[in-house]
């Protein structure tokens, strides 16, 4: 039988102290034999819980006036993969994909399973903690704790300063606040690839040159992110939801663009939900699964056809787990046909000007 560990999310935006009769305290069993398990001080501005003494009884939980406690049972093999995790009683990410030179990975997985996290992490900005975000670990035992995997040889160049990582961020609208000038200046100061004329015929991009950038729309400022990253000299290319306010059109040639970055030097990671442009776009996959907020897990990378299926089925089969109770089904029904009784007409008198 497989051991289970537990961890407890407490959200930061319900939960409070100072205004509640601390249920979750005077409910708690190991609270009642005398023991810390929660701690509900005033002076904190949340609740935390200790993963160590929780039994996983859930009662702090359905006590909570505010809903603002989860407690999660989950398998024990996945504590030695812990990769980051934020704080306590908070998110955790389990795992990381590799990424592969003159290949695209695409990443899938519901929101708030850890995608963006990921590629905070394989970006540099998010320095892995492996779970021990009380005492940080340095980067020497990081690149330690991968050792003899793909991972290992990743970090230490990146490191070293030999990556050069460039990220497309998901919400676009902070590009609108915090860029200044002519959208043409903008380019002209990131064209490091010389290829910003081609992409901007590419995208249509041409009547925009001379708006603001703070002036651009939502679509707008979406094919604003992607040309900006695509003109950059990098080693990674990072796109978080690049179709997200296109039409069908441009989704496809943003695919296309991105796709064209490739070369023998440099990869490409995308997230992405349209599960069709993701096919398009990739060339492997990995699934993200876990409970949105709580935890997210990476899978092993699969071909793109396994791992979109994987995803809809909500069931890995190496792993023989299944991580959703439901299949996505997108089947439309051809059977149905519709009958005279079925139909329902309606007459209306013949209209007059009453003036």
């Amino acid at each position: 039988m497989d051991t289970k560990t537990r961890i407890a999310i407490v959200d930061s935006g319900n939960c409070r102290p100072n205004n509640c009769s601390q249920h979750c305290k005077k409910s708690c069993p190991i609270e009642k034999t005398g023991k810390l398990c929660i701690d509900v001080s005033k002076d904190s501005k949340i609740s935390i819980i200790s993963e160590t003494r929780c039994i996983g009884c859930g009662i702090c939980a359905k006590k909570c006036p505010f809903e603002a406690i989860r407690i999660i049972n989950l398998p024990s093999n996945l504590e030695i993969h812990t990769t980051h995790r934020y704080g306590h009683n908070t998110f955790k990410l389990h795992k990381l994909p590799v990424p592969k030179v003159g290949q695209v990975l695409g990443l899938v997985g519901s929101n708030g399973t850890g995608k963006s996290t990921v590629l905070k992490i394989l970006a540099g900005k998010l320095k892995p903690n492996l779970g021990k975000f009380e005492n940080p670990p340095d980067w020497p035992e990081i690149i330690n704790y991968f050792r003899g995997s793909e991972l290992e040889a990743f970090f230490g160049k990146l490191v070293e300063k030999k990556l050069k990582t460039v990220i497309k961020p998901q919400y676009i609208d902070a590009i609108g606040r915090a860029a200044q000038g002519k959208v043409q200046d903008y380019i002209e100061s990131r064209n490091q690839r010389k290829v910003a004329d081609t992409l901007i015929k590419e995208l249509a991009f041409e009547a925009l040159l001379e708006r603001d950038v703070d002036c651009l729309s939502g679509g707008e400022l979406q094919l604003f992110a992607i040309l900006v990253t695509a003109i950059q000299e990098a080693n990674i290319y990072m796109f978080d939801e690049p179709s997200s306010y296109l039409d069908i059109r441009q989704r496809l040639k943003v695919s296309q663009v991105i796709r064209d970055i490739l070369n023998h030097e440099n990869c490409v990671i995308a997230v992405e939900h349209d599960l069709a442009i993701l096919d398009y776009l990739s060339d492997y996959v990995c699934v993200l699964n876990g409970i949105p907020g709580a935890y997210g897990v990476v899978t092993f990378p699969f071909g793109v056809g396994e791992g979109i299926n994987i995803f809809l089925d909500g069931f890995i089969p190496k792993e023989n787990m299944r991580f959703r109770d439901m299949e996505l089904s997108f089947r439309v029904s051809d059977g149905l046909e519709s009958t005279a009784s079925d139909m329902v007409q309606y007459k209306y008198p013949q209209m007059q000007d009453i003036y």
